[in-house]
């Protein structure tokens, strides 16, 4: 299927022009004579590029760029201005307002296309479904870095092994990276006064950790430590922020791999302010089974401490004890050597409060 391409340029001979090379080269091309005209088309086909005058009667291009650029459906259509300007103010002011590129005039139909291509296959790569692990991240920072979408790219991203109980990042320190677990899980948790843990996050394979104090420029208000021999994706603090800030479409797809571990957290933290201790257990056991489930053990006993367990609950660990007794008595669970497994996965996903 043939690529889609806005065109919108006041001068009809330019216009006629760049959209007659453009119908060549088998793009199909739509065209607006205005900035207004090319706003409504650009809502109403969705175009894979729109090419832009920047000097138009009506609404000149950095009002077309900053309207698309507040709609959902219309902000990551890569944009390329044209102007007879080439002072530095305006290539500042374009890419401000996220310009993804510049045709000066006078142009050639080689540059005309090179642009195009270059900007669609871009556009392209930042489309392609992320994996969230290790492989599938590196290879989408190697395909911003060879896109040319950001190029302040480190070389310094590594996958380091972690046993048992070992420590990925403490409380009270200051982040160098984004952490990814790509085999394995880990416990985010907190530590009071006196010593004792309440666990924030049980993370699994895909999960992302340690962003909120990269982004709020602050120490850790939380350790993580492995559960199991884990592998842990480390992406430097400089890259974090590159493909953060640095491009438009690349930040709009890091901040998607991300939000997800955003919102489950949030749900979780109202769970525990409301929930009784017998609501929270239960929350907890389905919590866990659901994240081996997602891990791919899904006929796999939940092996978890009891002070983990409490950890997750909010509550002393002979609450936890105490409330898994009442569990097994009412055929809800069953526990083999320490180990536990759910025969009610619905009662307890369904529990009363």
């Amino acid at each position: 299927m043939s690529k889609t391409i806005l065109l919108i340029e006041d001068n009809a001979a330019m216009r006629d022009n760049i959209s007659e090379i453009l119908e060549l080269s088998d793009y199909k091309v739509f065209t607006a004579p205005n900035g207004k005209v090319g706003v409504e088309l650009a809502k109403k086909e969705k175009p894979d590029l729109i090419i832009c005058d920047i000097t138009m009667p009506e609404l000149d291009g950095y009002g077309v760029l900053h309207i698309l650029g507040k709609s959902d459906e219309t902000s990551g259509i890569p944009f390329v201005f044209l102007t007879a300007k080439a002072e530095k103010a305006d290539f500042r002011k374009g890419m401000t307002l996220g310009a993804d590129d510049y045709l000066t005039k006078p142009f050639d139909d080689v540059e005309l296309l090179d642009v195009v291509q270059i900007r669609l296959k871009k556009a392209a790569l930042l489309k392609k479904e992320v994996e969230k692990t290790a492989r599938g991240l590196n290879e989408f920072i190697e395909n911003v870095k060879d896109s040319q979408a950001i190029s302040s790219f480190t070389n310094e991203r590594s996958l380091k092994a972690h046993k048992k109980k070992e420590r990925v990042f403490s409380e009270g320190n200051y982040p160098t990276g984004l952490y990814l677990v790509n085999k394995g899980k880990v416990k985010t948790f907190k530590t009071n006064e006196a010593g004792k843990e309440l666990i924030t996050g049980i993370h699994i394979e895909g999960d992302f950790m340690g962003y909120v104090p990269l982004l709020e420029d602050t120490a850790h208000t939380e350790s993580a430590e492995v559960l199991e021999d884990s592998e842990i994706y480390v992406v430097p603090k400089q890259d974090f922020f590159a493909l953060l800030y640095n491009n438009k479409e690349v930040s709009r797809k890091f901040i998607q791999l991300l939000s997800n571990n955003l919102s489950e957290r949030e749900d979780r933290l109202i769970k525990l302010a409301y929930n009784s201790v017998r609501k929270r257990v239960a929350e907890a056991l389905v919590l866990l089974h659901d994240r081996y489930q997602q891990a791919g053990k899904t006929k796999t006993a939940i092996s978890v401490s009891r002070e983990d367990l409490a950890g997750i609950v909010g509550t002393a660990t002979e609450s936890v004890i105490r409330t898994l007794g009442d569990f097994k008595e009412e055929k809800l669970i069953e526990i083999v050597k320490g180990d536990i497994s759910i025969l009610n996965l619905e009662k307890l996903r369904n529990l009363k409060n």
